[in-house]
C-alpha cells in the first residue's frame, strides 16, 4: 500500500492504465514522464493558459503548506494579484479554494486566517513541484537534478496525498455506522489538524496523519487532545492514521472514541 500511495501521489489523475507499481518512483518518471516532457507540457500549458504568474503560483503552491499567503510570498506577488489569479485557476478546476472551519471572534481576526489551495488532480500537483520549476535541465535531457529534488523531498511531498486519501477512508469507514456530512482539514493561525469531520448525528471527528517510518506513540494522542482544546473543538472521536503502525501503549487505548487505522486499512479504497 505505501508503494500505491506513492505511484498515486506521481500519477494520480493522468489516466494513463496501468502502472507497475512494483518499479522505483524514479524510474517510473524517467520513463513515464520524463522522454514526453514536451508533449505533456503542452498539455499542462492548455490548462493553465501558460502564464508564468500561473505558473509560479501553482509552483508554490505545490511545494509550500497550500495557504495563499504562502504561496503569494513564495511567488513574490501582491494579495489582489494573487487573489485574482488564483480566482481563474480554480474556474479552470486546476485548484480548488477551501476556507478555515474555525469560529472567529471578529472580522479581522477571520481575514487574518488565509484560505487554503488543493490541487484537483495528483499529478498535476506533482508536476508543478517537481517539473515545471526546473524544466530547462530536463528539456536538456539531464535528469539528475529532477533525481535528487524528489529524493530529497518525496517524504514531504507524500504528506498531503497520505493526508487527502486518509479523509477518503474516513468517508468509507463512517458510511454505514454513521455518515459523514463535511470532512476537511482543520487551521487557524495556531492550530493544524489534519482531519476535522462532521457526522449526521451530530459528532465531531478530530484525526491526525503521521506518514514517517516511526510507531506512532501515545504523545501524539495527548498532543493532538491539547490542540482541540485550544481550538476549542468538542471532539467525540480521535482518529490517528500511521504508515507504520503504533506503540503498545496507544494500541492499548483503542476504543470506539479512539480510532486507530493503519496502512493494511487503505485496501478498502483500492476495493
Amino acid at each position: 500500500m505505501e508503494d500505491a500511495i506513492e505511484k498515486f501521489s506521481i500519477f494520480g489523475g493522468v489516466g494513463w492504465g496501468n502502472i507497475d507499481t512494483a518499479q522505483d518512483s524514479i524510474a517510473l518518471i524517467e520513463e513515464l514522464i520524463l522522454p514526453d516532457f514536451r508533449y505533456i507540457r503542452n498539455d499542462v500549458t492548455d490548462l493553465t493558459t501558460g502564464m508564468p504568474l500561473h505558473h509560479s503560483i501553482l509552483s508554490a503552491v505545490a511545494l509550500g503548506d497550500g495557504r495563499t499567503h504562502t504561496a503569494y510570498r513564495r511567488a513574490n506577488i501582491s494579495k489582489e494579484v494573487g487573489d485574482n489569479a488564483v480566482e481563474e485557476l480554480c474556474e479552470s478546476g486546476i485548484i480548488r479554494l477551501d476556507k478555515s472551519k474555525a469560529i472567529f471572534n471578529s472580522w479581522d481576526e477571520a481575514q487574518s486566517v488565509s484560505n487554503k489551495l488543493y490541487f484537483t488532480s495528483p499529478f498535476l500537483r506533482f508536476w508543478f513541484a517537481f517539473i515545471s520549476p526546473i524544466f530547462k535541465g530536463i528539456r536538456d535531457g539531464d535528469y539528475k537534478e529532477i533525481r535528487g529534488r524528489f529524493e530529497n523531498r518525496k517524504a514531504e511531498f507524500m504528506q498531503l496525498t497520505f493526508v487527502e486519501l486518509s479523509q477518503e477512508l474516513i468517508k468509507l469507514n463512517f458510511s454505514k455506522e454513521d455518515s459523514l456530512t463535511e470532512i476537511s482539514s482543520y487551521w487557524d493561525n495556531n492550530i493544524e489538524l489534519d482531519i476535522y469531520a462532521k457526522t449526521e448525528s451530530g459528532k465531531t471527528i478530530v484525526g491526525v496523519c503521521k506518514y514517517t517510518n516511526a510507531k506512532v506513540k501515545k504523545s501524539e494522542l495527548t498532543r493532538l487532545q491539547e490542540a482541540c482544546k485550544e481550538a476549542k473543538i468538542d471532539t467525540d472521536i480521535f482518529v490517528i492514521i500511521s504508515k507504520n503502525g503504533f506503540s503498545n501503549e496507544l494500541k492499548n487505548m483503542k476504543s470506539p472514541t479512539v480510532r486507530l487505522i493503519t496502512l493494511k486499512n487503505f485496501k478498502k479504497l483500492v476495493e
